[in-house]
């Protein structure tokens, strides 16, 4: 088949998204197995030395967008140790699942269309860090088109995304006054004390019935053991169903006073990702499930790029790529059996939506 020999192709290139040379070798992979299928090279639009390619089929309006991203998670190395394989019709790699075969399945649907007009495939190479460099390109060209189908993998049984958490994304640094931990301890202000404080604080921000989730994650503080801490830092993720829990949460953050007399707090970050809510699928998974009876749709915590499209007023479908599991985890699979069923479902949405 040749879709698994261009799926092997994509993902024996890695493609860490810290890695900048990586990514530079991996854009030129994925544009040689673009352009073989799509009979035109990509344009390579390079932005803070990150690598994004973009196809403009045909020469009317814009109509659809398909978008993905062939950076990933996985350091260079993990090849070695996770080869690329095809067993008992589980394929495996880094980066299958997240996102190599759902860039692979957007060059095979197009190509069996033929030569459609107005579609614009978009293939990013920062999405696993925040898309800091490719978020202005994919606004702008998502609000020229009429559609965005994006082939993240998909949920759980194969079910399309049909909601996405936003996210947000905070530092919080506790600033205090360092002292001898032994000899005299009061004339400190112990900033680890203070980012407890702050910690217990930011957790009462969650919603359990609005599904809005606030999670300290990476701590630090102090220099030595025998000194009371100066300064502390802690970071937060945010995810949140809509756009109104972000900003609760936001004014909230910002909104943060210290507990210790002496103390400061200071919160940097923000909103990253916004909520990708079910008005902006719902018409499209109708559409979908017309094409493929009995197809499911489901609600994620995870973000991706359809975020922004969704964001900026776009109608959006998510989850159309492959059907496996284990994203940024050892386990990271694809399905075999469902790649040609799912290729032909997206090569169906773009014939139906051009």
């Amino acid at each position: 088949m040749n879709l698994l020999n261009d799926i092997e192709r994509l993902v024996s290139c890695e493609s860490p998204s810290t890695d900048l040379a990586a990514v530079a070798r991996s854009a030129e992979v994925t544009a040689e197995v673009g352009a073989a299928l799509l009979g035109s090279e990509p344009e390579r639009i390079v932005v803070d030395g990150r690598t994004h390619l973009r196809w403009r089929l045909g020469s009317g309006p814009r109509k659809v967008l398909l978008l993905g991203h062939h950076d990933t998670v996985w350091p260079i190395g993990t090849l070695e140790r996770i080869p690329f394989s095809v067993q008992d019709g589980v394929l495996r790699g880094p980066g299958c699942f997240d996102m190599k075969t759902g860039v692979a399945m957007i060059f095979h649907a197009v190509a069996a269309l033929g030569s459609p007009d107005g579609v614009t495939v978009l293939v990013t190479g920062d999405e696993e860090i925040g898309s800091p460099s490719s978020r202005g390109l994919i606004e702008t060209e998502a609000v020229e088109h009429a559609a965005v189908l994006v082939c993240e993998g998909s949920a759980d049984g194969g079910a399309l995304k049909t909601e996405r958490k936003g996210t947000s994304m905070y530092e919080v640094t506790l600033h205090g006054r360092a002292s001898h931990a032994g000899l005299e301890p009061e004339r400190g202000v112990n900033a680890t004390i203070e980012a407890a404080h702050q910690i217990l604080a930011v957790t009462q921000l969650a919603d359990d019935v609005t599904g809005t989730t606030v999670v300290p994650t990476v701590l630090s503080s102090g220099t030595t053991t025998n000194t009371v801490p100066a300064q502390g830092k802690f970071m937060v993720d945010v995810r949140v169903r809509n756009l109104a829990e972000q900003l609760r949460v936001d004014d909230d953050m910002k909104t943060l006073r210290p507990v210790l007399d002496g103390a400061k707090v200071e919160v940097d970050g923000g909103p990253n990702r916004p909520p990708m809510e079910l008005s902006a699928s719902s018409a499209l998974f109708e559409l979908a499930s017309g094409l493929l009876p009995g197809i499911t749709q489901a609600a994620v915590g995870g973000a991706s790029d359809g975020n922004f499209t969704a964001g900026a007023g776009v109608p959006t479908l998510d989850g159309l790529g492959a059907v496996g599991g284990g994203a940024h985890a050892e386990h990271e699979h694809v399905l075999v059996s469902e790649l040609v069923p799912r290729t032909q479902l997206l090569a169906a949405l773009v014939r139906e939506l051009t």
